[in-house]
């Protein structure tokens, strides 16, 4: 299923999921899609394994707290999660040497926290992992103590108009 890309979201310099200069990084690309989802996309490395060939854990959360906390952005593009709290459900391998692609949104939004869930999704379209989690809303400039400059970016690579789910 093809869906429309709405806008691209800034990334980092030094983050490990969306660092564009971090060399062990992920080099995530966060794309916000038409119906109120984030789509993160990933080049996961022989680095970034645990057992040969397999994603390590650890990482494949670190790729669903930063896409589902990131999601916010679809509606409130100034604001951040920071994660209270996130559970997974490691479902089948996620392989290395490939993109992968991650789905996340926002299920419930009060004033100062705000759940979301979101997915690991493999090329045949089956669920890898799976999370849920709780984050506080919070200013990006709060997060950073204002320490920004520099270190948010656009992201400059080219962003397509619509990509296939």
């Amino acid at each position: 299923m093809k869906r429309r890309v709405v806008r691209a979201q800034n990334v980092s310099r030094m983050c490990l999921v969306c660092g564009r200069d971090n060399l062990l990084g992920l080099k995530a690309r966060f794309y916000e899609l038409e119906g109120g989802e984030l789509l993160g996309v990933f080049q996961v490395r022989e680095e970034h394994q645990s057992y040969p060939g397999r994603l390590h854990g650890g990482i494949a959360s670190a790729i669903l707290d930063e896409t589902i906390g990131r999601a916010l952005g679809l509606t409130e593009p100034n604001a951040w999660g920071v994660t209270i709290e996130l559970s997974m459900k490691y479902r089948k391998p996620v392989p290395t040497g490939r993109e992968i692609r991650a789905i996340g949104r926002v299920t419930k939004d009060a004033r100062r926290i705000f759940e979301g869930t979101g997915e690991i999704v493999l090329d045949d379209g089956s669920v890898a992992v799976e999370a849920t989690g709780r984050y506080l809303r919070q200013p990006i400039e709060r997060i950073t103590k204002g320490a920004l400059a520099g270190d948010w970016l656009t992201d400059e690579r080219d962003r397509p108009d619509e990509i296939e789910l």
